[in-house]
């Protein structure tokens, strides 16, 4: 049966009573839950709350996702707490009352001058640091001290943790104590602003903090008198804070008598006085060496009236059916047990442990594997596996083995040591497994507020703290799994301290487990607490790690709530986004136009100069303009447009010469043995020293036999024959493709050829010849070229000299002149390699 599901199930009957099918039912038992201290289910796991200006939804599905707090949704502004809500916040945060039988008040022996100077000073406003070794008593005079204060500050006094706390979780915790404002946690700014104004007497025992860290904590509460608990070894703050300081010492002999007797309850004997002796001289008269010492002296009366009182059936252990009562159970003679010895009364706690009962000493196993944070007594019982392990707590406390801190227990000052040395600490790793599963289905129990979970938070911190070192298997996933379950709420509860301890364990442990999804997640929540706290560059890096992490893993939600986060990382930075490259595909396709003078744009494809001699003139750079009226002979009108000068090196010369992109074309001297063949499918480019390109040329131009314009030769070998000498002297041409005309053949003046593999006239006015292997003979430059049979692939091509052409052109006789010029210079050279181009038929179309 669904325990959830309230309606009706099959065969008619009614889910809470299968005797009835009206439909009714019966009343439900929720309401009785407040009777045994329970909290009504919660369903809803996602949590709202304000940081500063931004809006925080804490989801613990896909990862927490910020964003700016829309208009209207803004927090309430913090209200001060009234006297009475202060105390009730103060009960709140204080330590559980142990079960069983209440221990008796010890008396604050020898400390009332301290207690007096403590007070003055606080008075005047000043601030005191009380120094003293742990176990020296200083918990109880704080107290003293605090219950003395209570009047003198307008807010009253507060009382902090300082165990494993922050200046800035220090701040908070002072805000929180003042002021009330629910899911709200103010900005770095506007908290500086809310504490400045707090005049109260601030106490803080175990302060872990020092040196500058300390002087940001007194410079931002100006009005408020602290008295700060410390440890000798704790840096000092600067003289600028005029903190003032008080030492406390260990008590005199006589107190120290004093208090055994009082823990004892009854006169010491001679023998115990002068043990006792010993001991305070040992342990320097530290207050909790005597409150452990008199344990001892309880336990030994106890065994001196009852030897079995300690044995395996203890008080608080179940006891078997046939097994009579201690009342009914046979009395023992009385032995004489003997008093501790000096090493077991200064460090009595293996001692006190064994004579425990089992609960309380396996609560001591699990309190050494968590690093001496004890779990909330209401926990013992699942974890331990005795129902009435809640009274642990109690005979830890009454034997001086735990102290309060903040609203929990630890262990006592040298009590870790002690147990580990006794080997308590043996199986460790089992008991962190063991609290780390049990954590993890508690925190995410829908009827655990996050309140709850942020009181448990240090020992959460430590049982998954104390798996990611262990290279068991398993054993970093439970801590991934537990640190996936507590950090929303910790987040909800706004102890980010925490959360942040918790999300870098767990990311540490997700690196270890191999587990990449949980890696990210953690990797997304850090990113959220670094922009919530104004760390952008951190935020900036944890995000982009999310968000590849996920976008590899194919994580699209995941991956939307890293890029929103991200965005509003680069909108508060003030950087620019990136831009985003275009995918293949969406590229705009090139328009060749005329172009200013100037480099080209990227946009376009630069066009291809032909190399010029050192002190050439620029070539002219031309582009078909769409529309022009075309040329004499069938050629089109050639524009001049700006001029480009090349800064070309003579040694880079042949490079420039020997590869043309944009023409296509490759041609081989047939003069060098290891030349390129031409195919068919190619033609020979005409060296035009004043133009851009061959394909542009006007048609009038006339060519002189056997070469290129300025004494370059026209002659190519086939792209099926090799090129071989010749014995005659005539040229051989190349062969023409259907696609282009050789130059050198054919009749200027004369039309397109009605070839029917032609493809039409030349782009460049030149008529197209059919495909074959025509001989010129050589001829004066005047008299046009004949067609001769061809040449035999042995005969050899030879090169006639040309005079410069006098006839005139589109761009005019002077600069025909300079080009024939350049081009006989350029002939002269006789090393330079042939162009290569692209098809004209191509540029024509």
């Amino acid at each position: 049966m669904d325990p959830t599901h309230q309606g009706p199930e099959e065969y008619g009957q009614n889910a809470d009573d299968p005797g009835r099918s009206d439909g009714r039912r019966r009343a439900s038992r929720e309401s009785n839950a407040a009777d045994f201290g329970q909290h009504a289910p919660q369903q809803a796991r996602v949590v709202r709350l304000t940081a500063g200006d931004l809006l925080l939804t804490v989801n613990p599905v896909d990862g927490s996702e910020v964003e700016a707090v829309p208009p209207g949704a803004e927090a309430e502004p913090p209200v001060r707490r009234t006297p009475a809500e202060r105390a009730d916040h103060e009960r709140a945060g204080a330590p559980p009352v142990p079960a069983g039988p209440p221990a008796p008040q010890l008396p604050l022996l020898e400390r009332q001058a301290e207690r007096e100077r403590l007070v003055g000073l606080l008075a005047r406003g000043r601030s005191v640091r009380l120094t003293g070794q742990a176990g020296s008593g200083r918990t109880a005079l704080l107290d003293a001290v605090a219950a003395d204060c209570a009047g003198l500050a307008p807010d009253g006094v507060v009382r902090l943790n300082g165990h494993r706390r922050t200046a800035t979780d220090l701040l908070y915790g002072l805000f929180d104590a003042v002021h009330h404002a629910p899911l709200h946690r103010p900005a770095p700014e506007e908290l500086l602003a809310l504490v400045r104004s707090i005049g109260a007497v601030v106490v803080i025992d175990d302060l872990e903090i020092g040196g500058a860290a300390l002087d940001e904590l007194l410079e931002a509460t100006p009005e408020c008198a602290f008295l700060l608990g410390t440890a000798p070894d704790l840096p000092a703050p600067g003289i600028d804070a005029h903190l003032e300081e008080v030492l406390l010492a260990g008590l005199g002999r006589a107190a120290s008598l004093e208090l055994l007797a009082k823990v004892v309850e009854r006169p010491l004997t001679e023998e115990e006085k002068n043990w006792a002796g010993d001991l305070w001289f040992e342990s320097e008269g530290l207050p909790l060496r005597f409150v452990q010492a008199g344990s001892l002296l309880r336990q030994r009366d106890r065994l001196n009236t009852d030897p079995t009182a300690f044995d395996e059936y203890d008080y608080f252990e179940p006891r078997p059916d046939d097994v009579p009562p201690v009342s009914e159970a046979p009395t023992p003679e009385t032995l004489d047990v003997p008093l501790p010895s000096l090493g077991e009364g200064a460090a009595p706690a293996v001692l006190l442990a064994s004579r425990l009962s089992e609960a309380a000493r396996e609560t001591l196993r699990f309190t050494v594997a968590l690093g001496g944070e004890v779990p909330h007594q209401a926990h013992l019982p699942a974890l331990v596996g005795d129902t009435h392990a809640d009274a642990a707590l109690g005979e830890l406390a009454h034997c001086g083995l735990l102290s309060p801190a903040g609203p929990r227990y630890r262990l006592a000052a040298g009590v870790l040591a002690q147990l580990e040395a006794g080997g308590y600490a043996d199986e460790a790793a089992a008991h962190a497994l063991t609290a780390a599963q049990h954590y993890a289905w508690w925190v995410s129990h829908p009827s655990v507020t996050p309140q709850r979970a942020v009181a448990e938070a240090d020992a959460i911190v430590a049982a998954m703290g104390r798996l990611v070192p262990d290279g068991e298997a398993g054993r970093a996933s439970a801590a991934v799994l537990l640190a996936r379950s507590a950090a929303p709420a910790l987040a909800a509860g706004l102890s980010w301290g925490a959360w942040e301890k918790a999300l870098r364990v767990g990311q540490e442990a997700a690196r270890i487990a191999g587990e990449v999804a949980e890696e990210a997640y953690f990797h997304h929540e850090l990113g959220v607490l670094a922009l919530c706290t104004g760390n952008l560059d951190r935020a900036r890096t944890e995000l982009e790690t999310s968000i590849s992490m996920r976008g590899a893993l194919a994580d699209k939600s995941g991956a939307v709530a890293g890029r929103r986060a991200l965005a509003l990382v680069a909108d508060r930075s003030g950087g620019l986004v990136p831009p985003v490259r275009s995918q293949p595909g969406d590229e705009v396709p090139v328009v060749r136009q005329e172009l200013p003078s100037g480099t080209p744009p990227a946009a376009y494809p630069a066009p291809q100069f032909l190399a010029r001699q050192p002190g050439e003139e620029a070539p002219t750079v031309v582009a078909p303009v769409p529309g022009a009226a075309p040329g004499k002979h069938g050629g089109r009108a050639i524009l001049g447009g700006a001029r480009r000068n090349l800064a070309a090196a003579g040694a880079l010369l042949v490079a420039v010469l020997g590869t043309v992109v944009t023409l296509g074309l490759t041609a081989g001297d047939p003069e060098e043995p290891g030349s390129r063949n031409v195919t068919t499918e190619q033609s020979s480019p005409e060296s035009t020293p004043d133009e851009g390109f061959p394909d542009d040329e006007p048609g009038d131009v006339p060519v002189p036999t056997g070469g290129t314009p300025g004494g370059g030769t026209s002659a190519t070998p086939s792209a099926s024959e090799p090129a071989t000498p010749s014995t005659s002297g005539s040229p051989s041409p190349g062969p023409s493709s259907p696609d282009a005309s050789s130059p050198g053949t054919g009749d200027p003046s004369s039309g397109p050829t009605d070839d029917p593999t032609s493809d039409g006239p030349s782009p460049s006015g030149k008529p197209t010849t059919p495909t074959k292997s025509p001989t010129p003979t050589p001829t004066s430059p005047t008299t046009p070229p004949t067609e001769t049979p061809t040449t035999p692939p042995s005969e050899t091509p030879t090169e006639t000299p040309d005079p410069p052409s006098t006839s005139t052109s589109a761009s005019g006789p002077t600069e025909s002149a300079s080009a024939s010029a350049s081009a006989s210079a350029s002939a002269t050279a006789g090393s330079e390699p042939p162009a290569e181009g692209g098809d004209p038929t191509e540029a024509a179309a």
